[in-house]
């Protein structure tokens, strides 16, 4: 997995766009490679989750979630999660979907959106 990061949080990170990462993964040219698609940092720096997903879908092998601002629990910003989980199930992702987010108030309180959005814990 290769994951990239924007250039925000981490300045001066290697990679800061899909666009790269897809690159880098095309040079290597193994079959075992793919992309780890970190949805809060896709957000931060470039936008378009939906297109980017439909357009790559195959060559991502991970997800991993958090909201924007605050990169906290999905329901706490921007991101339409129930759309986005959605759009994953419908363009066939197979793989895992991760948490990675900062959890507001408490670790157990921010798991609260699961059930919100009709998924059991």
């Amino acid at each position: 997995m290769v994951e990239f990061i924007n250039h925000y949080d981490i300045p001066g990170f290697f990679l800061n766009t899909t666009r790269q990462t897809l690159d880098l993964i095309a040079a290597v040219g193994r079959p075992n490679v793919y992309l780890q698609y970190d949805v809060y940092h896709a957000q931060r720096e470039e936008g378009n989750l939906g297109p980017t997903l439909r357009a790559h879908i195959a060559q991502i092998g991970h997800v991993q979630i958090a909201d924007n601002p605050g990169r906290h629990q999905p329901g706490t910003g921007e991101i339409n999660y129930p759309w986005l989980l959605a759009e994953l199930d419908r363009l066939g992702y197979q793989g895992y979907v991760a948490l990675e987010y900062v959890p507001s108030p408490s670790t157990v309180e921010s798991l609260g959106w699961i059930e919100a959005f009709g998924y059991q814990r």
